[in-house]
């Protein structure tokens, strides 16, 4: 999320097709938060980002019981586009969307789960999930961009969207195709290198390459969850069982059983961009810790739950909203008190990014930012930084129940 949605930028770059070296990304600095809307969650430059934070920032909120700023709400609405779509950011949201207007799945997705959530905002939603359908591929996925081949990252955030508006994945179908078909597709068999994880794409040669930033997308979005997941039922993680037939429940848990073992030793995944060896991925194993309540393996999300608790205060608050966002979602699943995360309270230091929360019946006060932290949007490393190294890492690189094959309702 993104911060997992490494690989949503990357999309979004290949068709921009600009790629900035990591040197370059301390001169690639955003222009200063007092030149961004006042409704807006974050300092930094939105141009690739500014509908993802502020749709994760608004749904971390409300998840928690905040009521958002009305500023913040409408920031967001007057993103969309007449067509249902959203683009990561439109600086002049007056002017009509166009054919240059780069409209992605992902944004679409995320602002989707956010509005169905603080509720009001139908006319909104079902534009957008309408536009959603009108993209989705053959196989049942979605790409980043509408055309794109389907990636596990993009089908698993429109199938939250899905979730998040009553409507059952499974149903929705392109050609006899659903979600969870592509998903399938996208899942590694037990007897090969991904030993059960899913993958961000197939290379070009049609292999399947492990992907934990995938992984963790898939496994949440194959129990049908969205970003704000349910706690699963309890599950033991038994390792990778072959998928005999086509079974979206057995493959979750064998994603579910590839993240529980990347994590067995350092209690974290480990980043897979260049240049960071060993480093942890702060922000994947937060939706890991997600994926894994989400299923129900309720144990072998409470160690990586336990670390970041410990090592991730720095990292939010240099990555800002979407980062605290993520913290809250792993909180909340794993039935942790967010305001009490090691230490720290999340909820404020969310709130502190963007507009302060509207009182109850009244309107929104004006923004409380703090422009002594350095917020680079949703990594940490930098919105650049990720652009520029994530198509050298290759595609795929980047937010059950007891029995696998008990029925749930998706």
């Amino acid at each position: 999320m993104f911060v997992r949605r490494t690989a949503a930028v990357l999309a979004a770059t290949a068709v921009i097709g600009a790629v900035v070296a990591p040197a370059a990304s301390a001169d690639s600095s955003p222009s200063p938060s007092a030149a961004l809307p006042s409704g807006l969650f974050g300092s930094t430059d939105p141009t690739y980002d500014g509908v993802w934070r502020q749709s994760l920032a608004l749904l971390a909120q409300h998840t928690v019981g905040v009521r958002p700023a009305e500023k913040a709400v409408d920031w967001l609405t007057g993103q969309q586009c007449a067509n249902g779509a959203f683009a990561a950011y439109r600086a002049d949201a007056a002017a009509a969307c166009d054919a240059k207007t780069q409209v992605d799945t992902n944004s679409t997705a995320a602002a989707v789960q956010a509005l169905a959530a603080l509720g009001g905002q139908d006319d909104a939603t079902n534009k957008a999930v309408t536009w959603l359908k009108s993209a989705q591929n053959k196989d049942g996925g979605w790409g980043y961009m509408a055309g794109g081949p389907s990636d596990t990252n993009s089908t698993s955030v429109v199938i939250g969207a899905l979730k998040a508006v009553g409507e059952k994945p499974a149903s929705v179908s392109k050609d006899g195709k659903s979600p969870f078909d592509a998903l399938l597709k996208l899942s590694t068999t037990c007897d090969s290198e991904g030993d059960g994880a899913f993958a961000y794409q197939p290379d070009k040669k049609g292999k399947l390459a492990a992907n934990a930033d995938a992984t963790a997308a898939g496994v949440t979005a194959g129990m049908g969850q969205g970003f704000v997941a349910a706690t699963g039922y309890p599950f033991d993680l038994t390792g990778c069982h072959a998928l005999d037939t086509p079974d979206i429940a057995t493959a979750a848990g064998n994603g579910a059983d590839y993240l529980a073992k990347a994590m067995a030793k350092t209690s974290y995944l480990k980043s897979a961009l260049p240049g960071a060896k060993d480093q942890p991925d702060y922000g994947n194993t937060a939706d890991a810790v997600v994926a894994l309540s989400a299923i129900g393996a309720t144990e072998a999300a409470q160690k990586p739950l336990t670390w970041l608790e410990k090592n991730s205060a720095d990292w939010a608050a240099k990555s800002g909203p979407a980062a605290y966002a993520q913290l809250i979602f792993a909180a909340h699943t794993s039935g942790t008190d967010p305001r009490h995360f090691g230490g720290k309270d999340l909820v404020a230091q969310l709130n502190a990014t963007g507009p302060a929360p509207a009182a109850a019946g009244a309107s929104a006060s004006p923004s409380e930012k703090k422009n002594d932290e350095k917020k680079d949007g949703d990594s940490g490393l930098g919105v650049w930084w990720i652009v520029g190294v994530g198509l050298v890492a290759g595609i795929g690189v980047g937010f059950l129940i007891s029995g696998r094959n008990k029925k749930r309702q998706l």
